[in-house]
């Protein structure tokens, strides 16, 4: 099975490169991908994979269907959009379009879950199980996976694989991790309500700008002594509005940051807490307060057995020395999380940095590139992880 799987991939190659290629040279952002999704949908219908559009807004399924119609399906999600980023790379198949670019590698992960589903369709009377495709739109914005569910993705799935870029991993391995994978991301809103005046009579006004500021330094310093240093937490504030004239005491100032947290315990406590920090800082200088915290997605958790399932795939495929257990998780966030409140999933970490490069950019990067050597890995590592799932059920 793997040797055919290794023939198919290698053979797909050159195409699965094309196809990384376009999908990267036209990049759309979140929920706004039309041509992508209809790219998307014409590589698997020729592929002969049972195809349906329009899900989750701007989502594509395929299904690969074997021996067995009447089992579950295992569900193979990957994300499709890209960032608000200008390309800073010269590649000669840089973005096209001014000021998007797929900086997080989900060409590469459209790209590896095409190229599983190209190798699988062509093994379906051997695969044992059913496959079900998710081509996830707008994961850049926490909303796509919850936009797919609600279109009924997730019916007679029994589990779902996925997979992200790694760039800190050299191309050709991958990376594993049993448990907390990623954080959970909240969005945060605090609004300083102070009371406006002359800029050079401060004492006669209350400044919203000067105790926006503390109440940043207050939030900060709490952390470090009150929250569990085993228990991460980390708390960002992204975007200052406030005031209207240099001269000009502001009245009102909005705070806008993000919240990231790995312990559902610590998650719960975190809005009372912040609240209660804020209404101190406030109340001493005499301002109002508004406080607005929105749970976003949960932290993805790995499933132990599947996470298992992708570590002895690799192995098989790569050798131990080229699979990576990973000893830490990562506080950015990924909406494959929300899949898992319905399902038991794991999601690995394809390499793809160059190993003979000092410097690999980080995602979220505008010179962020990927050593496309890695697509055939994923798409062999993905599809064997899925021929092992049914071969154990």
């Amino acid at each position: 099975m793997l040797t055919l799987i290794k023939d198919l991939a290698t053979k797909l190659a050159p195409r699965l490169i094309e196809i990384r290629r376009h999908i990267h040279s036209h990049p759309e952002l979140s929920g706004q991908e039309y041509q992508t999704a209809a790219f998307v949908a014409g590589v698997l219908s020729s592929s002969g994979l049972r195809v349906q559009e329009g899900v989750g807004k701007t989502g594509v399924v395929g299904e690969v269907h074997g021996s067995s119609q009447d089992q579950p399906f295992l569900a193979i999600r990957t994300d499709m959009d890209a960032l608000p980023i200008q390309e800073s790379t010269a590649l000669e198949y840089a973005s096209r379009q001014e000021g998007v670019m797929h900086a997080c590698g989900h060409d590469v992960h459209t790209t590896v879950g095409l190229g599983t589903a190209m190798v699988l369709s062509q093994m379906a009377e051997e695969l044992g199980g059913n496959v079900r495709f998710l081509f996830q739109p707008a994961e850049e914005i926490a909303q796509g996976a919850s936009w797919m569910i609600e279109d009924g993705v997730m019916k007679n799935v029994a589990a779902i694989l996925g997979v992200h870029v790694f760039p800190s991993i050299p191309a050709g391995s991958i990376g594993v991790r049993y448990g907390a994978l990623t954080a959970a991301a909240d969005d945060l809103e605090i609004i300083i309500m102070g009371e406006s005046g002359h800029g050079a009579r401060p004492h006669e006004a209350i400044d919203a700008i000067w105790i926006a500021a503390q109440v940043i330094t207050a939030l900060q310093q709490a952390i470090s002594r009150t929250q569990n240093p085993l228990r991460p937490v980390v708390l960002s504030i992204g975007k200052i509005n406030g005031g209207r004239a240099s001269n000009v005491i502001a009245d009102k100032v909005q705070l806008l940051g993000t919240v990231r947290s790995l312990h559902p315990e610590t998650r719960a406590q975190l809005p009372n807490w912040i609240e209660k920090i804020v209404a101190n800082v406030c109340h001493s200088y005499g301002a109002g307060y508004q406080v607005n915290y929105h749970q976003g997605v949960p932290g993805v958790n790995n499933d132990y057995a599947l996470t298992q399932l992708f570590q002895s795939a690799g192995e098989e495929a790569w050798g131990s020395d080229r699979v990576q257990v990973l000893p830490e998780p990562s506080l950015g966030a990924e909406d494959f999380s929300v899949y898992l409140e319905h399902v038991p999933g794991a999601m690995f970490r394809l390499g793809v940095g160059y190993s003979d490069r000092i410097i690999n950019h980080p995602l979220h990067h505008p010179e962020f590139e990927v050593n496309e050597s890695a697509i055939v890995t994923g798409v062999i590592t993905m599809a064997y992880a899925a021929c092992k799932y049914f071969q154990q059920r």
